[in-house]
């Protein structure tokens, strides 16, 4: 079996778990006798590519890839994809606007054929441009290459998904890793959405990453339950062995990795720190990680007085990654809106005792690592000082956890999404 699959980031290039989650898929897919194209839209070269084969989207020309331009575009309309929404047109402008912008994308497709699209592959304010475009990359590589199955993960690859599926007829499969009510709450941006449920509609089946996320699906984007089958992540085990550190401080590490925006509860870390130090003082927290909310975060901890006790390290990668775990006692992961969440597993797997919050799909598989709401900071700087004050409380959790993470592999998630490449390849 063959799969055409398309991500945006691939280590050792990442941003957060999406990279690492489709290496890890992969490799067990390759474990299941499943060979996978991985295309991404800039690649560096020093992807590890020992069970995969790296498609950089940059290198790959536009050519003409029907005998005629419209037709091709007729498969594939949807791929101009502008920033700006424009309100309260009446039917005539509105046919008229669409007509504009169908000879316009004929226009540019002609000026582009033969040439490169030069992806960054970041999230910058040409995002958009970017995954437009890259749809239109990915029509062409689908009629270069032969496949059985397309998979497509998470929003920034949908498009380019239904474009390779228009242009071959292959099934597609798309892999929700994060809704927009996970990244923005309440504050959805609807062309986000939009795609989103594009995405979903277009798709043959839909792999959610925990029942947390499949619900989302199914309740905000109106999709049959029929079409959504829930696959936990899992972690790669490799290279995770603990490692011999020396500490310089002798007081106690308490650890948040992650992106420091709203989904990831950052302010929730920093108000339960505060409690902790009131009661167990001898105890340093660390924020390891990078977002819109740092510099807010950074005048609330001074605000507190616990900066002397707080340390922010920017965004942490690969071995530092390793090495933050292994100087950590207590991992926390206050979540408000987390699909899945990969980081308490390592951090398991480094035999660090682990505080979820309940709004987590992870907390779905997760059975040994102390679950609490989000928004509860007390109870949160109760579990903290509990892990902390509490040897016994300690050594448990890391016991049954490393227990219970050994069996949360990826070629056991491989192993059903294989089943799940068979079933849309039966229906066709």
């Amino acid at each position: 079996m063959k799969v055409l699959m398309f991500g945006w980031e691939f280590p050792p290039h990442i941003s957060g778990g999406l990279g690492t989650a489709c290496h890890g898929l992969t490799k067990g897919l390759a474990n299941m006798d499943v060979e996978v194209l991985f295309v991404m839209p800039s690649a560096s070269g020093d992807e590890d590519e020992s069970s995969v084969k790296i498609i950089n989207a940059s290198d790959v020309a536009v050519t003409e890839t029907s005998k005629d331009v419209k037709t091709f575009l007729e498969k594939v309309q949807f791929l101009r994809v502008g920033s700006n929404l424009v309100p309260y047109l009446t039917p005539e402008q509105f046919t008229e606007m669409v007509e504009k912008n169908r000879k316009g994308q004929i226009k540019d497709f002609k000026i582009y054929m033969g040439q490169k699209y030069k992806f960054s592959g970041k999230y910058g304010s040409n995002l958009m441009e970017e995954v437009s475009r890259y749809a239109m990359v990915a029509a062409e590589i689908a009629l270069r290459n032969d496949f059985d199955v397309i998979h497509a993960h998470d929003w920034l690859t949908y498009l380019a998904g239904i474009a390779a599926k228009r242009i071959s007829g292959k099934p597609l499969v798309i892999h929700v890793h994060a809704t927009e009510f996970d990244r923005s709450g309440t504050n959805v941006n609807s062309l986000v959405f939009d795609l989103e449920k594009l995405g979903m509609k277009e798709a043959d089946k839909i792999i959610a990453v925990s029942n947390l996320t499949r619900n989302i699906i199914i309740n905000k984007y109106g999709i049959s339950p029929e079409k959504v089958v829930t696959v936990h992540n899992a972690v790669d085990f490799q290279g995770f062995e603990q490692m011999d550190i020396e500490r310089g401080v002798d007081e106690k590490i308490v650890t948040f990795l992650g992106r420091i925006t709203f989904q990831k509860g950052p302010e929730y870390f920093i108000e339960a720190a505060a409690k902790v130090l009131k009661r167990y003082p001898n105890v340093r927290f660390v924020m390891a990680g990078s977002g819109d909310l740092l510099n807010r975060s950074i005048r609330r901890v001074a605000k507190l007085g616990i900066a002397t006790r707080f340390h922010f390290t920017g965004f942490l990668k690969g071995e530092d990654v390793k090495r933050m775990f292994s100087y950590s006692d207590v991992y926390v992961m206050p979540s408000v809106s987390e699909p899945f969440g990969i980081s308490p597993l390592e951090a398991m797997r480094s035999n660090v005792p682990t505080i979820i919050s309940k709004q987590s799909g992870v907390a779905e598989v997760l059975h040994h690592a102390i679950k609490v709401d989000f928004w509860d900071i007390d109870a949160l700087a109760d579990a903290i000082y509990g892990l902390l004050k509490y040897p016994a409380l300690s050594q448990m959790a890391v016991k049954n956890g490393l227990e219970e993470v050994n069996e949360l592999r990826w070629d056991n998630a491989a192993y059903y999404v294989k089943e799940i490449y068979s079933e849309v390849l039966k229906g066709k």
